[in-house]
Parts: C-alpha cells; sequence; structure tokens
C-alpha cells in the first residue's frame, strides 16, 4: 500500500459512496494500473512532496483525483509546455507529464518532439490505446491500419489517413531524450517490465539524465467495443506486432548531476 494514493477519493463524489472508492475508469482500462505503479515509484523514491503530475485533456483528466502530489490541468496536448514550465521555475521537483495519444501524438506532438529535442528533465508517461477514448472512439494517430472507430467505421485507410505514428521510434532518434521504453499491460510478465519502466523513467529525473518518456499499450473495451479480457488479447495479437515492445534508447547523459 502507498501513502501517495489517497484513502478515500475526496474529489470524486465527496468521497461518498462507490465513486469514494473506485476510480471513474471503465471496466479493463488500464488507467488504474498505471496510476498505481505511478504511485509506488513515487513512493518507493520518496519524492512525493517534490512530485507535480501534470494532468492531460482525455479519460485521465481526473488523476488530481486520486494522487497525493502536486498537480496542474493542461490544455491538450500542452502539457509538456506546462511541464517545462513547472520544471524551470522549481528545478528541484519532480515533473511528471501523463499523457494519452490523442492528447501527445497528435496536437501535442510538436509540444512532446521539442521538450526531447532539448533534452527537458522531465518524465513523461504515455498511454496508447490507439484510439481518442473519452470524446467517443474516434481515430487517433496511433489508430491501426484497418482499425474501426466512430471516424472511420470502415477501418482506418492507410492511402487517406496515412499510417499509424511510433512515438518511441521517433523521439528515440533525439539526443535530447536519454531513456525511451515502450512496455505493454497485457499479462503479467509484461505489467512487472512496465513498472520497473515507469520507476527508471524517474530515477533519470532525478539524476539530471535529461528527458524520458514511457509509453504503455493499454487497452480501451469500451471504445474497441470487446470483453476486457479479449481486449488484453488484441494488444498481444494486434497492438505489439506494430508497436514492438523494448527499449529504443537508455544512455546516460554527459552532462548528468552524477
Amino acid at each position: 500500500m502507498t501513502s501517495v494514493f489517497y484513502d478515500r477519493f475526496e474529489r470524486h463524489n465527496h468521497g461518498e459512496g462507490l465513486k469514494g472508492h473506485a476510480t471513474h475508469y471503465c471496466a479493463g482500462c488500464g488507467h488504474g494500473l498505471i496510476h498505481k505503479y505511478l504511485a509506488e515509484a513515487i513512493d518507493e523514491l520518496g519524492i512525493q512532496d517534490r512530485t507535480i503530475a501534470v494532468s492531460p485533456v482525455g479519460c485521465a483528466v481526473f488523476l488530481y483525483y486520486y494522487m497525493d502530489v502536486g498537480n496542474t490541468q493542461a490544455p491538450h496536448g500542452r502539457a509538456p509546455a506546462v511541464a517545462i514550465g513547472h520544471k524551470t521555475a522549481n528545478p528541484g521537483a519532480i515533473v511528471v507529464s501523463y499523457q494519452g495519444d490523442g492528447d501527445l501524438a497528435s496536437i501535442g506532438l510538436a509540444e512532446i518532439m521539442h521538450a526531447a529535442l532539448r533534452g527537458e528533465s522531465l518524465t513523461v508517461i504515455f498511454i496508447n490505446n490507439a484510439i481518442y477514448g473519452m470524446t467517443g472512439g474516434q481515430m487517433a494517430p496511433t489508430t491501426l491500419p484497418g482499425m474501426k472507430t466512430t471516424s472511420s467505421p470502415a477501418g482506418r485507410d492507410v492511402e487517406t489517413s496515412g499510417f499509424p505514428i511510433r512515438i518511441c521510434e521517433l523521439l528515440a532518434t533525439m539526443e535530447g531524450a536519454t531513456y525511451i521504453a515502450r512496455r505493454s499491460l497485457h499479462n503479467p510478465t509484461e505489467i512487472r517490465k512496465a513498472k520497473k519502466a515507469i520507476k527508471q523513467a524517474f530515477e533519470n529525473q532525478l539524476h539530471g539524465y535529461g528527458f524520458s518518456l514511457v509509453e504503455l499499450l493499454s487497452s480501451c473495451p469500451t471504445n474497441w467495443d470487446i470483453p476486457p479480457a479479449e481486449a488484453l488479447k488484441w494488444i498481444e495479437t494486434q497492438m505489439v506486432p506494430v508497436y514492438p515492445l523494448g527499449d529504443f534508447k537508455n544512455v546516460k547523459k554527459l552532462t548528468s548531476n552524477e
């Protein structure tokens, strides 16, 4: 158990009833797991009083319901800019930008690329569920070829809509990026690796190594319109071949504080 999670979610229905003890996420959604591992990493590293989480516009907009850390709500796609502002004003803070694929890979693509290019000392958690979740299941930049969404009911046509963007592969080419990893939440083995990667991304910031991003393949059973158990299998069979798992960059910046 971690002290970073509130015992009761006072901001969620004033902590009353079921809402005071459960997250607002749909059944089978990966955000709850990711929140748990974020909280555990913050607790294990002893950085709760220094941590500032920047919440996105998206399904995780209410991150501040659940975690007892500093929090700022950012406009859609602008979480890296807000995070940089916090880090610049308070270099001793540990700043985490928490973003979904529609937020980071679409409207926020320029923001995240320039944060990586400059080697900003941030921890970015990037949730890829291949769809816009909060707004009703539209096609995202990460939507797979042929995948049906509310805005591509016949499936994503790469001739008219292009190919999915691979954020890790893109950012790993940038010298300011020092830790770029993609993990998944579809089985216990990969979940353990995801937790470890999240903690390393925080450790890198503690040591001043530069920009770190962990991409997490996560399910969205509601908008995929499949049961949660099948959604986990779908990640393994459909998403992982398009978004291979692993470390794409793992170096220690020469200008680190060590």
